[in-house]
């Protein structure tokens, strides 16, 4: 079964986060720096919010506000649904499928380890699938073989 725990592990281990009372264009240069599409608000190593680019576009750029004046705690979605590392990805595909979200913070004892994106989650369960497929198509064909050896 694949897990948040393998699916971490085979991301980068930077933590793309900013503070709850940075600016909005924080938000916008880490997400260009980096290439990823939500940044984790983190005061006091505490989790406490996710910013998304839907977000800044439609609570800053539509209304026609500054990135540079407005505070990240001003669009953040606060307490956001975070998994732990021993939580299944198809949990974790169920609850971006339901809550219409794209990414799940990763909380493990008390402290954020990252976040897994639906690419990823998708990624790894095809991953699993492929894994478990061979496996059966190598189980058949030598049971296949041992039944041929036995006639």
């Amino acid at each position: 079964m694949p897990m948040v725990k393998n699916c971490l592990a085979n991301k980068s281990n930077t933590l793309i986060s900013v503070s709850s009372s940075d600016c909005v264009v924080k938000v916008l240069e880490l997400m260009r720096d980096n290439l990823v599409r939500s940044v984790l608000v983190i005061d006091s190593d505490q989790l406490v919010g996710i910013v998304s680019q839907g977000d800044c576009a439609i609570k800053v750029l539509l209304p026609g506000l500054s990135a540079k004046e407005v505070l990240v705690k001003a669009i953040m979605t606060p307490n956001p649904i975070s998994v732990a590392y021993e939580d299944d990805l198809r949990d974790c595909m169920q609850i971006m499928i339901s809550k219409r979200i794209r990414h799940l913070p990763v909380v493990d004892e008390g402290k954020v380890r990252g976040v897994i994106s639906v690419g990823d989650v998708v990624k790894d369960t095809l991953e699993h699938r492929t894994g478990q497929i061979q496996f059966l198509e190598r189980y058949i064909k030598e049971w296949d073989s041992s039944k041929k050896n036995e006639s």
